[in-house]
């Protein structure tokens, strides 16, 4: 695993520097490192995606555990610096590691089609199910996670340091000011939970914001049942929570019929995952004459 002063080193070869436009901050704790890894708690020989990898720090070290990694890096320096130096690394099963240079977000903050088609012919990822394992960019944190809860049901785990702000909007409680779409569709989808707190100085360059690792195990199921597309639920979210203090009732529409013991005076931030899922399933088993949301952002 490398050391700051073997990361310092490696960039200072290739006259590479962090690029905070980029959310460049290198993960150099050791010992937090290896906890991340160790929380996915993967099988021998599990099929890893990793995104921002960086120098390969953490990348190195899945492969040498065994897990073949499909990483995406968007710095084309870094990405050079990692196609020359993995492969040849001691120990590292040749064809376990593939890059797809670039961005992993694509149009509509969808998974990038070079990333899925990386996943979807890849021998060693191939019609697998997946964990997501990685020191992610703040900037992709949020969007990359939920179109992999939403859209891919073969990444079963992540395992992941982002900022504490996005971690505590994953758990959030209803009532918190935290509590949200982001929230609402973690947990219906997935169980949440929080490993670690990790202050600035485990970082290289020390980031403004505290970070957090936190774990997103996908459920078998839903928490209730969800009708259709999991993107119309989260739309659903997105919806009431542009108004999450206004009445349900006047949100929907006060001709809306709502399922038995919904209060029609309710506020968006004062229902549980389990409430949202149902009312959602129960509005789309209305006629299509009954009023629905539309799309809006969050």
């Amino acid at each position: 695993m490398q050391t700051l002063t073997e990361i310092k080193a490696l960039l200072a070869e290739r006259g590479l520097a962090p690029r905070k436009s980029l959310g460049q901050n290198f993960l150099v704790d050791k010992n937090l490192l290896t906890r991340l890894i160790d929380c996915a708690n993967l099988p021998p020989n599990h099929p890893v995606l990793e995104v921002g990898p960086g120098t390969g720090t953490l990348t190195e070290t899945l492969l040498l555990r065994g897990h073949p990694v499909i990483a995406a890096e968007l710095d084309a320096g870094l990405a050079q610096l990692l196609r020359d130096r993995i492969p040849t690394l001691p120990g590292v099963t040749p064809g376990s590691f593939t890059l797809v240079e670039g961005d992993c977000l694509g149009p509509g903050r969808t998974v990038a089609p070079a990333l899925l088609h990386a996943l979807d012919t890849t021998p060693t990822h191939a019609g697998k199910p997946y964990a997501l394992v990685a020191n992610l960019p703040y900037a992709a944190a949020t969007p990359l996670m939920i179109a992999l809860l939403l859209a891919h049901p073969r990444c079963h785990t992540m395992a992941v340091t982002i900022q504490r702000e996005v971690a505590d909007r994953l758990s959030a409680k209803p009532g918190s000011d935290a509590y949200g779409t982001l929230g609402i569709v973690a947990q219906a989808l997935a169980v949440v939970e929080p490993i670690a707190v990790l202050p600035p100085e485990c970082f290289w360059p020390r980031p403004e914001v505290t970070s957090a690792m936190v774990k997103l195990t996908r459920r078998p199921a839903p928490l209730a049942p969800l009708p259709g597309d999991p993107s119309a639920f989260a739309t659903f979210c997105q919806t009431l929570f542009s108004k999450r203090r206004k009445q349900i009732g006047a949100i929907l529409g006060r001709a809306t019929p709502l399922p038995p013991g919904f209060d029609p005076a309710a506020r968006p931030e004062t229902l549980s995952v389990s409430d949202l899922l149902t009312l959602h399933a129960f509005l789309a088993d209305q006629p299509p004459t009954t009023p629905t949301p539309s799309p809006a952002e969050p």
